[in-house]
């Protein structure tokens, strides 16, 4: 048994200390709990406000489970240990009881991707993971994502998912074991590291060249700066692997103690939020920085002097560099992906290395399907997720991983490194536009003008002078996407319409 089995096992919660009473109470339907690609987003105040807003959402996901397969199950219920977390994960586990799964581990506050990899071991029905965007009820993003057995997201074209907002309409008395209760205290520091035994166990021997542990010995290698955005609970993940298990100096995880409020700071990582990390990175003394968002599923590289790798390069030159990785050397590799609205640098590797490329939309379920039918090795997003097959979620630990396996078989820097790129397979630039909380009927109007522009086929072919260069409109289209693995139709991504526009030129 290994250490995180023999951990394991005392967190297990068995749902069998003998009858437990059992509480049904009537409640109203909701109609707006379509989950989307992240499972259900609210204010939180949605979920605290409303009544059984959110025992409605989580009874319908029972309902969608046949009973025999509920009963005696497995359950893996966890968040990232931010606001609303604690009574948000009570009230699923209580529901699990009342609905007859024989045993619950709850990973309060234990990042995403690790809470999959457990998933993935351990249980036999959906899991439940809490998210919150940012701190407070007023959090414009927080809520309950439904995964599958495998660690999928249960938002593809499956029983699961089609069955589950109808029941929710017809949700009326959802049951609990109010007297059942779990520990949700956090635990102290050192027992934080503990689920990271398990992503030792299957992160190491999959990522990290037996060169790693030398690159930071390396005189010519100046110590790095692993930056958890404030208060995030992968910090513990990162002091166990890199530091602990790697010999990363102790110093260069920064900000490795999970706060339930992120330190009243945005927990996500980009130039904007991750600052203190780019004015460290610009003074020259360091090689390598990264940050990791709040739940371990996104990451941001940077380079010496605050060289930046916008995520679509950085999927690219993983791409380029994959068998610098022990894992792909033993099981090759199957295709690349990315999503839609990420530039097509990948896209340039798959051509060079005759490697399947596949397009999707937004949404990790898009490449879990491709995994599963064993297509697909390596995928990323221009929203600073990076993973391989090894989980059906973007993992920004394995990601960091990936690009130290790189950079201790390359000998280079992050910078020479990415030029080397761009020499050898082209440049690509592209810009993304989001429009949050705009009136609906000035929205659809600018999305039927977009749509008459896609069907006016003399508009591709366009040239367009900007100082010395000429662009040409190479590409333009309302994105459709047909997945090659069970046939279905993905249409309009995004509200009205997901619109994608290439414009290009030859690189230098």
């Amino acid at each position: 048994m290994s250490d995180f089995d023999e951990w394991i096992s005392g967190k297990y919660r068995k749902m069998e200390e003998g009858p437990l009473p059992l509480l049904t109470f009537t409640t109203a339907p909701y109609y707006d709990q379509k989950p989307g690609t992240s499972g259900l987003r609210k204010k939180t105040y949605f979920f605290e406000a409303k009544p059984c807003y959110l025992e409605n959402f989580i009874q319908s996901i029972f309902f969608s489970i046949d009973l025999k397969d509920r009963q005696g199950s497995s359950l893996v219920v966890g968040g990232d240990g931010r606001y609303f977390n604690k009574s948000a994960i009570e009230t699923i586990v209580q529901m699990a009881a009342a609905n007859g799964v024989g045993i619950c581990l709850n990973c309060y506050a234990s990042g995403s991707p690790h809470n999959l990899l457990i998933l993935q071991k351990y249980t036999q029905v959906p899991r439940f993971v809490w998210r919150a965007g940012e701190s407070g009820r007023d959090a414009p993003s927080t809520g309950v994502e439904q995964g599958l057995h495998n660690g999928q997201p249960s938002s593809l074209p499956h029983p699961f998912l089609i069955r589950r907002p109808h029941l929710s309409n017809l949700t009326s008395h959802p049951p609990l074991c109010r007297t059942f209760h779990c520990s949700l205290i956090a635990p102290p520091a050192a027992e934080y590291s503990l689920p990271a035994l398990f992503a030792v166990e299957a992160i190491l021997p999959r990522t990290p060249p037996p060169s790693l542990p030398s690159l930071f010995c390396c005189p010519k290698f100046c110590f790095l700066v692993l930056r958890c955005m404030p208060g995030i609970v992968v910090g513990p993940y990162v002091k166990k692997i890199l530091c602990e298990e790697l010999g990363a100096p102790a110093n260069s995880a920064v900000n490795c103690v999970p706060l339930e409020d992120f330190g009243g700071h945005h927990p996500d990582p980009n130039l904007t939020y991750a600052a203190d990390l780019v004015e460290t990175m610009k003074t020259g003394e360091h090689d390598f920085g990264a940050a990791f968002d709040g739940d371990g599923d996104r990451n941001m590289i940077l380079g010496k002097h605050g060289f930046f790798v916008n995520p679509s390069d950085s999927v690219a030159v993983i791409a380029a560099n994959i068998f610098s990785i022990p894992y792909f050397q033993q099981t090759g590799v199957r295709g690349f992906a990315r999503s839609m609205p990420t530039s097509g640098a990948l896209d340039r590797v798959a051509n060079a290395t005759k490697i399947a490329l596949y397009e999707t939309p937004t949404g990790w379920k898009f490449f879990g399907n491709l995994m599963d039918a064993s297509k697909l090795s390596l995928c990323g997003e221009e929203s600073f997720g990076t993973s391989s097959d090894h989980i059906r979620e973007k993992d920004g630990l394995w990601a960091v991983l990936a690009w130290l396996s790189i950079l201790a078989t390359r000998k280079q820097s992050v910078e020479d490194i990415l030029k080397d790129h761009w020499q050898k397979y082209g440049r690509n630039f592209f810009t993304r536009y989001d429009y949050e909380e705009v009136e609906a009927e000035g929205a659809n109007k600018m999305m039927k003008e977009l749509e008459a522009l896609i069907s006016d086929r003399s508009f591709v072919g366009k040239q367009f002078p900007v100082g010395d260069k000429v662009y040409t409109v190479e590409k333009i289209d309302n994105f459709e996407y047909s997945d090659p693995v069970d046939g279905s139709i993905s249409r309009n991504q995004v509200g009205g319409g997901s619109l994608c526009g290439s414009v290009v030129n030859e690189p230098d």
